[in-house]
């Protein structure tokens, strides 16, 4: 189908947090006894002045601390977008799918992070700086706009319900085709099989806890539901807030949730590490690499990392279901 579209929401879905990072390094400097050798960052035009001033100093950790602040600071905002558009006629579509979008003679593919149990459609944009479609839709589009949807296409689609367990890995934007598979799941009942109640497992990371697409949303299906399992996986996030979840890649902080007595193959020594280390997460719940369906989506390094770390520990091949991009 090629149709029109209507823009009935438009919301941000990350923050500024420019203020907090002026905080956290002034901070830091004061803890460490460096606040009368170093200005407050907001004297600094240039934060790769203050960088090298560091390093040169020898305080590489605060370097790094600060190279990876500054990559915040200076970031545009909004960066993370959700964008709900009721189609001008209803389509039929399987979640996990994606449509091509074009939008002020730009098209992009983007999966749907909406559920066919839904009224409208949904799709969640990263902005690409310097990009030549995402930042106007960050930043430029508003309700009552129209776009052209065109689709849909993709076989990244739940296989037939079965009383397996669902395991969804992802970074970033890849959360968006299981937005949807996961409101399908719990829309439709199929969590529960024939009166067994799956496990349904996300794996989610990003580098800051506002990049994580749909927090709030993964966050109620947690508190509402107890077969349920939100696990965040925050690499950046301590600099700026009292984080204590997994801050590991995702699939690191898989095997830290997989139940290692269901694990017979070897593993090697490095990953045996994180099969044996206690989560961060605080879920108590583990995976059965034996009874469960896995699903991974992201920048294609990272999503053939992930596949490799599934079956690594028993996940049958044919079990493993993928998509790549960038």
């Amino acid at each position: 189908m090629t149709e029109s579209a209507t823009v009935v929401a438009s919301e941000d879905m990350d923050r500024d947090r420019t203020e907090e990072v002026r905080e956290a390094v002034d901070h830091w400097f004061e803890r460490a006894g460096l606040a009368d050798r170093y200005d407050t960052v907001s004297d600094y035009d240039d934060w790769g002045v203050l960088v090298e001033e560091l390093r040169a100093d020898g305080y590489h950790d605060f370097a790094r601390r600060c190279s990876a602040l500054r990559d915040r600071f200076e970031r545009p905002w909004p960066m993370l977008s959700r964008i709900e558009l009721e189609p001008s006629e209803p389509f039929d579509y399987l979640a996990g799918q994606y449509v091509g979008l074009r939008y002020r003679g730009n098209s992009r593919a983007y999966s749907l992070a909406s559920s066919p149990t839904r009224e409208n459609v949904e799709i969640c944009v990263r902005r690409v700086p310097g990009g030549r479609l995402s930042p106007k839709l960050c930043a430029d589009l508003s309700v009552g706009d129209e776009v052209t949807l065109r689709g849909p296409r993709g076989d990244l689609v739940l296989d037939e319900p079965s009383e397996r367990d669902l395991v969804f890995l992802a970074t970033g934007t890849g959360v968006a085709p299981f937005k949807g598979m996961i409101d399908y799941v719990f829309d439709t009942g199929e969590d529960v099989v024939d009166g067994h109640e799956r496990d349904v497992w996300l794996f989610l990371g990003a580098a800051w806890k506002d990049d994580l697409p749909y927090r709030a949303a993964f966050e109620g299906y947690a508190r509402g539901h107890d077969n349920f399992h939100f696990v965040p996986c925050l690499s950046r996030e301590p600099y700026l807030s009292k984080w204590t979840g997994e801050t590991d890649y995702v699939q690191h902080a898989l095997l830290k949730h997989v139940d290692e007595t269901a694990v017979t193959a070897p593993l090697g020594r490095r990953l045996e590490t994180w099969l044996t280390r206690d989560p961060d997460s605080g879920v108590e719940a583990r995976i059965d690499p034996n009874n469960a369906d896995v699903y991974a989506c992201g920048l294609n390094a990272m999503v053939h990392s992930l596949a490799a770390a599934a079956e690594s520990v028993g996940v049958p091949e044919e079990r493993i279901v993928c998509e790549g991009f960038g």
